[in-house]
Parts: structure tokens; sequence; C-alpha cells
């Protein structure tokens, strides 16, 4: 009896679990069309779900190596030979990572109401129109011909500034600055990820430089002993 109730209560966890993924990636379809609203509910009502922000980042990360291997080479000559699927992955998640990591930081120093998971789930669900436009564009790609290569460069860009517009606005709800104070603090933030690579870059050039400094040194004192 106490198995059949356990397997039952896992039923119903497991249940509710799903029930709740799929109401918080169906929420994404109303913050894209209603991101003022959508993302302050998403952060303060708590109508996200990080299970659901990294959905949709999995979708964009697939998304764009499905627009290499897929799109009609009418549109765009890609030689998917030479492509590192991983170098793509890194091309969408370090940037990701930088931006959350460098806008918490920041904002934090000027009454910044949002933390880290928030700005990485407003972030994450601004995404959405990426996997939502260029999936359906991609499959279109293949049927269309040299002079119609203009709608698809047109709905390409679309997706990205569509993207680019639903994470201002994540950033102002979240952090729940005005306008022009979460202009400014994007602008810091594209800086603080500039200055964020060049010193890792800087990190990894010096520790990359000691390692050879030191595997030169032991095959010298490995060479004078021999």
């Amino acid at each position: 009896m106490s198995n059949f109730v356990t397997r039952r209560l896992k039923k119903l966890t497991l249940k509710e679990t799903y029930v709740r993924f799929f109401s918080t990636l169906k929420y994404a379809f109303y913050v894209i069309f209603h991101p003022a609203d959508g993302y302050w509910d998403l952060i303060h009502a708590k109508r996200g779900s990080y299970a659901a922000a990294n959905f949709i980042v999995i979708m964009t990360l697939l998304t764009s190596v499905w627009r290499l291997r897929f799109t009609s080479f009418v549109v765009m000559q890609v030689h998917w030979e030479e492509i590192n699927v991983f170098e793509q992955f890194a091309a969408i998640l370090l940037p990701l990572a930088i931006f959350c990591i460098c806008n918490w930081a920041l904002t934090t120093l000027f009454d910044g109401k949002g933390h880290l998971g928030d700005i990485y789930m407003g972030t994450a669900y601004g995404l959405t129109p990426y996997p939502l436009i260029q999936i359906p564009i991609i499959i279109i790609s293949n049927f269309v011909t040299v002079e119609e290569v203009a709608f698809y460069s047109i709905f390409n860009t679309i997706s990205i500034l569509w993207c680019a517009m639903l994470i201002f606005m994540a950033m102002m709800m979240i952090h729940q600055y005005g306008f022009f104070k979460t202009l400014m603090f994007t602008i810091f933030t594209i800086f603080g990820m500039l200055v964020f690579i060049f010193i890792m870059l800087l990190f990894f050039s010096m520790i990359s430089q000691g390692i050879a400094y030191f595997v030169s040194l032991g095959r010298e004192v490995i060479f004078r002993l021999n």
C-alpha cells in the first residue's frame, strides 16, 4: 500500500513539474508580445522558470546550427565540413554568460533590483523570437529564388532586432530603471563585456606562457641529465 502511495505521489509530482514547465514556456509567447507587463510578471509574479529559460537557450543554440546546416546555398553559402558545432555553441553561450555577469555586477552597484538568476531568465526569454522566426525561414529558404533572398534577410534582421529589444525591456523591468538609465547601463554592460574578455584573454595568455616556460625548462633539464 505504501509503495502504491509513493508511486502515486511521484506521478503527481512529475505531472505538476511538466505542467509548470509548459505553463512557463507558453508564457514566453506572452512576453514577446507584451514585454513590459510580461517581464514584470515573469520575475515578480514568478511566471517564468529556469527550466523554460534553459529550453529556450538550447533551442537557440540548435537553431544557430540548423541555420548553417539547412539554409539554402542560394541564401547563404556555408562549408559545413569546416564548421565546429562547439564553437557555434560557445559563440552564443559565452556572450550570454558574460552579459549576465557584467550586467549584474554593474547594476548591483547602482540600485539594480535584479538578481543574477533574474537577469539570466529575462535574457533567455528574450531569445524566444530567434528560433520562432529562424526555423520557418530556414525551411522557406530552400524554396526561394535569388530575387526573393531579400525577404529572408528582412526576417533574419527582424529576429535579431526583436531579441535585442526584448532583452533591453527585460533589463528595464528587472532592475526597475527608466529608459535612459537602462540605455546607459546597457552601454556600460557592453563596455564591461569587452573589458572582461580582454582580461580573460590576458589571463589565459599569461597562463599559457607560464606553462610553455615550465615545459621548456623541464625539457632542458631532461636534456642535460641525459
